[in-house]
């Protein structure tokens, strides 16, 4: 293979699709409002291009171009998309070409086929034809906007099956004068060597700046952007966290970090790269699914050790295990507590906590066994550093009894075949010397317990109020014991200012949320003691 030289100072820009190609993957819908939200986080992450959506396929993206019109972008521009008029159909007679000009971007993004097996089976029309409404339709397009992209849809396999008229479909958009020709691995099939050559014979023909869309389905979705950014492409197309049809599109949460930090080419500037994994995050809220935890770069498990050895490494030089510095994307390193770790995990972890332990501490020791043998019984603390952060204080005696459980009852009564059952906990504390004995319903036995037990303890720590129940996970530990196996109950809770986890484990699923809830409240009044 031969050897490439890329030249620093290439500006690498970055087409982003989340808002069309993205929510087309399967469980993402967005709202118009959605959609405006997210096109500003992407302005801000320094995204040159924003595909805003199809605004002749639908009515919300028409109205989301209205809408985007009054919102304020510094540097990103808004693109229309769409396809080639239709044959037979003059593109000022087409329908879709309306509604793009009415759309009143300075930028349009138009689809042809290039693979002649499109043309002649799913078109139903011929080969010449299909190259002449290309020519048109950009041509078209050219007299009405500033910039036009043509994007030449399932170029690599269009160029596998007949290399000829794959190029001819470039040569058509390039003399209608597109602005950019982006070539498009529809399918998500083609592997790296093949892109590469494909590519190396389309720079012979074509002198139009070029452009790169793929797909995932065969994983290959950023490493295909990068090699076709090394064989001198300049824009890069994809979505936030990959999302997309199928197995989704190239993902620019890892594209962005590669181009700027890994090939030195400007794509973003360095303030704007701390942000990307906020807006990764972002988006996923508003997609309404959960942020996937091990995305390059900014998932939660990016700069996340567990091993003891790589974290007594890291405390010596982060370089050890780390390939960037995690600040730089925005992103931040978390020591993980299981049974695997070691003491540099314990030191690692109550500096976190503001705790100061020398490595020859028995302590340090003692919490690694009492942590190990905990784990051994079902306990787990990579989700629950609340939970260890109240083992660490109690092993040193640094954690404070806030109150004491005199007792609770649970009862759960279904009156109706048809009707829910009705969930209600009484329970019973002492705070210094005042006792609460109160009761609280709830729509299920831990919801009602949990209502209880703040009913009971927010006249004495009002701050309480803040907390909210964000999420609840239960994992059954053993199916061999049925109904009667070890539980492990995961809580996720969180105030104004921050999110934390807490565990119980026990072959009661009530005893367990206890556990967990009663962690969650001694986390929160500790927090706030320490100030």
């Amino acid at each position: 293979m031969r050897e490439l030289s890329l030249n620093s100072s290439q500006s690498i820009k970055i087409y982003d699709t989340t808002l069309r190609d993205g929510s087309q993957a399967e469980d993402i819908a967005f709202s118009v409002e959605d959609k405006v939200r997210i096109a500003q986080k992407l302005d801000g992450l320094g995204i040159h291009y924003i595909e805003g959506g199809w605004p002749g396929s639908n009515p919300k993206d028409l109205q989301f171009f209205q809408e985007i019109k009054s919102v304020p972008l510094s540097r990103s521009k808004m693109v229309a998309f769409g396809s080639t008029c239709r044959a037979g159909t003059l593109p000022q007679n087409d329908p879709n070409f309306q509604t793009l000009i009415a759309a009143e971007t300075e930028i349009v993004t138009i689809f042809g086929k290039s693979w002649d097996m499109h043309a002649l089976e799913a078109l139903n029309i011929s080969l010449e034809q299909n190259l002449e409404i290309i020519y048109q339709s950009v041509r078209f397009l050219k007299g009405k906007v500033p910039e036009v992209i043509f994007d030449a849809e399932h170029f690599f396999d269009g160029f596998k099956n007949n290399p000829s008229y794959a190029l001819s479909i470039l040569r058509a958009a390039q003399e209608a004068k597109a602005d950019w020709i982006v070539l498009c691995d529809t399918n998500g099939g083609a592997l790296p060597y093949d892109l590469q050559m494909a590519i190396q014979e389309v720079k012979k023909k074509i002198t139009v700046p070029l452009g790169i869309h793929v797909h995932n389905d065969t994983e290959m979705a950023v490493a295909n952007s990068l090699l076709a950014v090394r064989e001198g492409i300049t824009q890069v197309h994809g979505t936030i966290n990959g999302y997309g049809e199928r197995c989704g599109n190239a993902n620019l949460c890892s594209i962005i970090p590669n181009l700027k930090l890994k090939m030195g080419l400007d794509c973003v500037t360095d303030d704007q790269l701390t942000k990307i994994t906020e807006v990764s995050r972002f988006v996923s809220e508003l997609a309404n699914l959960p942020h996937p935890k091990y995305l390059p770069y900014v998932g939660d498990s990016a700069f996340a050790h567990k091993g003891g050895v790589h974290v007594s490494a890291i405390r010596k030089s982060p370089l050890t295990y780390e390939h960037i510095q995690p600040e730089r994307v925005g992103n931040r390193r978390r020591v993980l507590i299981s049974d695997l770790s070691g003491g540099s995990n314990i030191l690692y972890k109550a500096a976190e906590f503001g705790i100061d332990l020398e490595s020859n501490d028995p302590t340090v020791r003692r919490i690694l066994e009492d942590l190990k043998q905990l784990e051994h019984e079902g306990f787990q603390f990579e989700g629950a550093e609340g939970s260890f952060e109240i083992l660490v204080k109690k092993a040193l005696g640094k954690h404070k009894k806030f109150f004491e459980l005199m007792g609770f009852r649970v009862i759960v009564e279904k009156k109706e075949e048809e009707g829910f059952p009705l969930s209600e906990a009484t329970i019973m504390v002492r705070v210094g010397d005042q006792v609460e004995h109160t009761a609280a319903v709830g729509n299920g036995p831990v919801n009602a317990l949990d209502n209880a037990i703040r009913k009971a303890l927010e006249k004495f720590y009002p701050e309480l109020k803040e907390v909210k129940l964000l999420d609840y996970k239960v994992r059954i530990l053993s199916t061999r014991d049925g109904t009667g196996a070890q539980t492990r109950v995961l809580i996720e809770s969180g105030d104004r200012e921050s999110k934390w986890g807490t565990v119980g484990v026990s072959e009661n699923i009530i005893q367990a949320s206890w556990q967990a809830l009663v962690d969650s409240i001694d986390y929160k009044l500790l927090k706030e003691e320490d100030g």
